[in-house]
């Protein structure tokens, strides 16, 4: 297994992670020259960001997303800022010493593993339990999860190989769920994939009530087929640990160290990290007119999820999962 280690010098690659970066990325030497070149010519050029982060370890993550299309990574670059632009108080102030977030992080809610798995990808776990629904509200769950993907993106080994999510959906409770309101849950869900420069290689569900099916089926409608395809749903903790090394996760998941001594270790890399995070808020879009948008047809119309969350409580209730 591989500890943790931030590369910024993508000459220190392993030969692995040179490999997937040409097969998967079609990257090299030359196309990363070249595309960097590209993309500061045209944010030199562009008058509606101020205050953008040139720097090769933060573009590269936008020109790995998108596989070195300029064009792509443009867009991916211009939604990224206008998510933070359109909601601030789910996408901004990141502080890992917010008291607030600092407990929610160490309640155990999301937390990336300090090992690596057999491909080299971070795999971060989110756990429904660690999350006090009737003390924090979705701004402070949207916060941690985005300190949480930025944290991450900052290391190139990682915008190469992607990452891993395992969720954890023990001790969900009917709160959980609604502590979002519908329509911005619907619309931030849905900008989420398209804006945050990060490869979702596999997505693992772990003790999923049955009431909650229905929102699976809701997020699997709202993501690209890519992504869908990468989703599976296991039944029990030993089932998962065939699909990732135990040595990525905590003990209460099968895994050999416990969850607790994750934490720390993570806690102490948000805050090797916390100044570059809190500096990306300086970074301005004034408008959103170059972005281009395609329209989904997927969800016959928005009265489909606010009837299914209206009647959520209900199914919760007879379930008896509260």
């Amino acid at each position: 297994m591989n500890e943790v280690n931030d590369h910024h010098n993508t000459n220190e690659f392993s030969k692995q992670i040179q490999k997937v970066a040409k097969n998967e990325l079609c990257e090299s030497q030359c196309i990363r020259e070249q595309s960097l070149e590209q993309l500061r010519n045209w944010l030199s050029k562009n008058m509606d960001i101020l205050n953008m982060r040139c720097d090769d370890g933060f573009l590269l993550r936008f020109l790995r997303a998108k596989k070195f299309s300029v064009t792509l990574a443009q867009q991916t670059i211009l939604k990224y800022l206008n998510i933070k632009r359109t909601f601030p108080h789910l996408s901004t102030e990141l502080d890992i010493l917010d008291a607030k977030l600092n407990d929610i992080i160490s309640s155990g809610y999301i937390f990336a593993t300090p090992k690596r798995d057999k491909n080299n990808r971070r795999v971060i776990i989110v756990n429904a339990k660690g999350f006090n629904a009737k003390l924090y509200g979705s701004s402070e769950q949207a916060k941690v999860h985005f300190l949480t993907y930025e944290c991450l993106m900052e290391d190139p080994i990682t915008q190469v190989v992607g990452v891993t999510h395992i969720g954890n959906f023990s001790g969900v409770t009917t709160q959980h769920v609604t502590n979002w309101k519908p329509s911005e849950f619907a619309r931030f869900f849905k900008w989420g994939e398209q804006s945050l420069p990060m490869r979702h290689k596999e997505i693992h569900l772990i003790n999923l009530p049955s009431g909650l099916k229905w929102l699976i089926e809701f997020a699997k409608g709202r993501v690209s087929l890519k992504i869908r395809n990468r989703l599976t749903v296991h039944s029990n903790a030993e089932e998962l640990c065939k699909s990732i090394d135990p040595e990525c996760l905590p003990r209460e998941l099968g895994g050999r160290m416990s969850t607790k001594e994750m934490l720390d270790l993570w806690k102490r890399e948000l805050l090797k990290k916390r100044d570059i995070i809190l500096k990306l808020d300086e970074i301005t879009l004034l408008t959103d007119c170059g972005i281009q948008c395609k329209r989904s047809g997927k969800l016959k119309n928005s009265t489909d999820f606010l009837k299914h969350y209206e009647n959520l409580q209900g199914s919760f209730r007879k379930l008896e999962i509260d």
